[in-house]
């Protein structure tokens, strides 16, 4: 160790002229010309030793035998909690614990997904859990990834999503090299998504790190699930196991009872509930299975409620007729009670926001809800907040406010509602819902008619982009593993969702460059569940972090991404023309005619040949498909491309949304 640890610092310190100077003969025979120019001070980016140091092997070093590596037994902490996967990009900082991983723990539980961008690590991570229900683990360096990783770990914090971060660190600075591995080392690298995680640390033992690996997944996965961040200093991970290491132990892992709502204040809700006129369910991140799913039918049937998905999630069928998704503005509007499950913005939900409603230029409020409309709300979120950051939204007062996990509730709720109908209200309830029927019918026609606008436009429209798809997998287990990206709602309206698995929701955060690693991730649990994995891939989501495809071919994880290809950022194009608007401004598209949006927008003049990207990473892919004709063929190959195995692209032209 302490020799590695000297070549280290030799090679750190190049510029000095002796640092790989040859030894013996050799170095007494050097000419006086040769003397004179080491002697004369070089510019530090010409020294030849970080050159040499690059491209010649290392020095030989001894074989230690000074017994098991610390690195070791973490790698037994972390199978211990059948961890099955790494998607990490390689780094020296956790060098001690990556060699121990692959050659000590044989690449097996976890097995490394070999990543290109820490943020497409993290991604991954947040789409697998969304499937699978389990959290995976990655590994950061230090300052430089962690970095790269935070937006990543912003959109599993937003969107409740657990991810094991562990980051290495070179903490001693009288032992750690100069140079590099200093500018890649902090006092305290958890700092920097400190506001952004559920709870972190930085073990200095290895009993320390056993205990707080478990509670970090502990923590994680009890909700509101988080991301969690374990700082790993790099002379813990590669020292060897002292005399006491016999006395080590791993903690047991006991799931925690997920925390739900008080009893007596669902009970009152539920008052409210089976005696309301004109209810309303709204449900954003609620159901983490299909078993949440299951209970929020139970509990919108026994009363024949009407229900709003905001969509995070798949939570409620799109095919039963209390889904009245498309009608949430009139319901919300017409309500005498609203009850939010898991709802990320509240205040949202009961008000509108208009964003140039004042002639300064700031946004207006109206109340989306008449007067004395009963607000009821179940959320964990409030069991886990900072302040720093404000995805918790605006405030709103509300007059029922439940504390707990909304899944976990749901049955104390029913429970609760069906101690509370009386007999005299059944007919009330059957007469709502025969109401709903009628209106999802017509809800769902309407949905068909608009749909067919443009049906033969070139660029191809969203609906009709949307409805190939669903021809072509509509007959198969599919998971729409990523979507949005000027997609907007079509595939909810189009595609028949009645599965948790059907819809996995956004990224949370709202990060650009979280569609793409995302459905890898997604994709790779679905794989092991024999599922059609299928992603309506936004273009300039691609281009944040493209080598996420590298990552699919290379571990084999087959999906159909479709490529939403308007050319550009369409929702900054929107945000630029208000301002112009508003400002009695024509918006500047610059010198290039052909483009379609405000300068600094579009991603076109030249466009990327996305077909030969994808196929320079070893995917199947299409050329740029404009002509709607076209597009179901090259849809269906493709699908028989992704049953084969093989990740493929179908690159779309089409409208900007």
């Amino acid at each position: 160790m302490r020799g590695r640890r000297r070549f280290l610092r030799a090679v750190a310190g190049g510029a000095t002229a002796g640092a790989l100077a040859p030894l013996g003969a050799a170095a007494g025979a050097a000419s006086e010309a040769n003397a004179k120019a080491a002697a004369t001070p070089r510019r530090t980016d010409t020294v030849p030793v970080p050159a040499a140091a690059e491209t010649t092997n290392p020095p030989v070093e001894p074989v230690l035998s000074q017994g098991r590596p610390n690195a070791d037994f973490m790698v037994d902490v972390i199978k211990a909690l059948d961890i099955k996967y790494l998607p990490a990009n390689c780094a020296s900082s956790y060098r001690g614990i990556h060699e121990s991983l692959i050659n000590y723990g044989g690449n097996k539980m976890p097995e490394f997904l070999t990543c290109t961008h820490e943020e497409s690590a993290v991604g991954m991570a947040h789409g697998y859990f969304k499937i699978a229900g389990k959290p995976l683990m990655t590994l950061c360096h230090g300052t430089v990834g962690l970095q790269h990783a935070t937006m990543g770990i912003y959109n599993a914090w937003c969107d409740r999503v657990p991810v094991i971060v562990v980051g290495g660190n070179d903490l001693d600075a009288a032992r750690r090299a100069p140079g590099v591995p200093t500018y890649h080392s902090g006092q305290d690298i958890n700092a920097m998504v400190r506001d952004i995680t559920k709870w972190d640390d930085n073990p200095v033992s290895l009993q320390h790190f056993a205990q707080s690996f478990v509670r970090a997944y502990k923590m994680s996965m009890t909700p509101p699930y988080e991301p969690v961040m374990i700082a790993l200093d790099g002379g813990l991970q590669e020292e060897p196991m002292n005399e006491h290491s016999g006395n080590l132990y791993i903690p047991k892992y006991i799931k925690s009872a997920p925390p739900h709502a008080d009893t007596a204040a669902l009970r009152d809700a539920a008052k409210l509930l089976v005696n309301a006129e004109n209810p309303v369910i709204v449900v954003d991140r609620m159901a983490r299975s299909q078993n949440g799913v299951n209970l929020l039918v139970q509990l919108a049937e026994l009363v024949q409620v009407p229900v709003v998905d905001q969509s995070n999630r798949m939570n409620f069928p799109n095919t039963h007729h209390l889904n009245q998704s498309e009608q949430a503005q009139a319901l919300i509007r017409n309500a005498d009670l609203i009850v939010g499950l898991e709802v990320s913005d509240f205040w949202n939900t009961v008000n509108l926001f208009i964003d140039n409603g004042l002639d300064n230029g700031f946004g207006a409020r109206q109340s989306r809800v008449k007067p004395g409309t009963k607000l009821v709300t179940i959320s964990s979120a409030e069991l886990n907040q900072k302040s720093n950051y404000q995805d918790f939204q605006r405030f709103q007062s509300v007059d029922i406010s439940m504390v707990g996990d909304a899944e976990a509730s749901l049955p104390y709720f029913i429970d609760a509602v069906k101690s509370a109908i009386s007999g005299d209200r059944k007919a009330a309830y059957e007469k709502r819902g025969e109401a709903m029927k009628k209106a999802w019918t017509q809800s769902h026609e309407r949905s068909r008619q608009t749909a067919a606008v443009g049906w033969n436009a070139a660029p191809i429209s969203v609906p009709r982009l949307t409805a190939e798809v669903w021809a072509q997998i509509k007959d198969m287990d599919y998971s729409l593993v990523s979507s949005r990206g000027g997609i907007g709602a079509w595939p909810n309206r189009l595609f028949k969702m009645e599965r948790h698995h059907h819809w996995l929701g956004g990224s949370g955060g709202g990060g650009v460059g979280y569609g793409l690693p995302a459905s890898v991730g997604a994709a790779h649990a679905n794989n092991k569940l024999g599922r059609f994995s299928v992603s309506f891939q936004g273009d300039g989501d691609m281009m944040f972090a493209p080598g996420a495809m590298w990552t699919a071919a290379r571990h084999k994880i087959p999906y159909l991404s479709v490529l939403h290809n308007n050319k550009g950022y369409h929702q900054e194009v929107m945000h630029v023309q208000r301002m112009s608007n508003r400002r009695n401004r024509v918006a500047n598209l610059g010198t290039v005619i052909k483009d379609m949006g405000p300068v600094g927008t579009r991603i076109e003049n030249p466009d990327v040949n996305y077909a030969k990207l994808a196929e320079s990473m070893g995917w199947w892919a299409t050329p740029p498909i404009s002509d709607p004709a076209e597009l179901g063929p090259a849809l269906k190959r493709a699908v028989e491309v992704v049953k084969s195995g093989q990740p493929a692209l179908v690159d779309v032209v089409s409208q900007p949304r």
